[in-house]
C-alpha cells in the first residue's frame, strides 16, 4: 500500500500492514503511539525519531525497530518510508526500547515489493510468504548505535531537545546548570545518573548524530567545519569510534 494512513487500515484483521509514503521536505511527524510494533524504513533520506527515553538519527537505507505503543515523533529529511506495521504476538523478539538497524539489499528488495501488497483486497499466497520471509529477515538484523539517551527529569529533557535540535559548541555545563536553576555540580551529578554519561559526552556525541543529516549534501570537510572540529581527521575519527561508521561511507549511501 502507497500513501495511506494507519488509522485507514489499522483494523483490518491481518498480522503485518506494509505502507509506502512519501513525505514533504523537513516534514515532523508530530507525537502519536500505534499498538503496532513498527519497522520504519528509510529508503531515502534522513529520519530523527525521539521518544520520551532518547532520540535515534536514522540514515537512509537504514530502518528503526519502534515498540508498539511507543509515544514518538519523526522528523523526515526528504524521506521515502517503506513501513511494516506488526502485531506484537508474531514479533515476541522485538526490542523494548528504538533501535536503529541495518538493512541488507535483499530486504531492501522485500520491502520495495512489499509496498505493492495490498491486504484490503485479501493476500494470496504469494504476499503471505513474502511478508513472512520479511519478518525472518526483520530478526535477524544488526543494531547501529545511531542514538543518545534523553534524560526523564523535565529541566534536562528540554535542554537536550533543545540541543538536538540545534547544537552549539558555546554550550557548556555552566549554561545548563544556569538554565535549570542548579548548582554545576548539582547538574552534572543529576544528569548523569538520568542518562548515563556526563553532559559533555552527551553533548559531543549529539553533534555527531547532529552530522548525519548535513552529510546528505555535504562534504565531510565543510561537515567538520560546520561543528567546529579542528580538522576533518578529527572529525571522522571521532564519528567512527562514536558510531562504528565513517562519515563518507553514509555520505556515499545518502541520496
Amino acid at each position: 500500500m502507497r500513501n495511506v494512513t494507519l488509522a485507514e487500515v489499522d483494523a483490518l484483521p491481518v498480522p503485518v500492514l506494509p505502507i509506502a509514503t512519501v513525505y514533504p521536505p523537513d516534514y515532523l511527524l508530530v507525537w502519536h503511539e500505534h499498538r503496532r510494533a513498527q519497522f520504519l524504513y528509510a529508503a531515502t533520506g534522513t529520519m530523527l525519531v525521539e521518544t520520551d527515553d532518547g532520540a535515534w538519527t536514522v540514515p537512509g537505507e537504514r530502518a528503526v525497530l519502534i515498540p508498539p505503543d511507543t509515544r514518538h515523533q519523526v522528523r523526515m529529511f526528504d524521506v521515502e518510508t517503506n513501513s511494516l506495521y506488526i502485531d506484537a504476538a508474531v514479533v515476541p523478539w522485538w526490542p523494548a526500547a528504538c533501535q536503529v538497524v541495518e538493512v541488507a539489499p535483499l530486504l531492501r528488495e522485500l520491502l520495495l515489493a512489499a509496498s505493492d501488497v495490498d491486504p484490503r483486497g485479501g493476500l494470496d499466497g504469494r504476499d503471505e510468504v513474502l511478508l513472512e520471509l520479511i519478518l525472518h529477515d526483520t530478526s535477524r538484523l544488526s543494531e547501529v548505535p545511531l542514538h543518545v539517551p534523553i534524560p526523564r527529569a523535565a529541566p534536562l529533557a528540554g535542554l537536550c531537545r533543545r540541543y538536538l535540535a540545534d547544537p552549539d559548541l558555546a554550550v557548556d555545563n555552566r549554561v545548563w546548570a544556569r538554565e535549570a536553576g542548579m548548582s554545576e555540580r548539582t547538574f552534572t551529578r543529576r544528569f548523569r545518573e538520568e542518562a548515563g554519561m556526563s553532559p559533555a559526552a552527551w553533548r559531543s556525541r549529539a553533534r555527531l548524530l547532529a552530522a548525519i543529516p548535513l552529510l546528505r549534501h555535504q562534504s565531510v570537510t565543510n561537515v567538520a567545519a560546520r561543528l567546529r572540529y579542528a580538522t576533518p581527521a578529527a572529525f571522522s575519527y571521532a564519528f567512527t569510534r562514536a558510531f562504528h561508521s565513517s562519515p563518507s561511507s553514509l555520505r556515499l549511501r545518502a541520496p
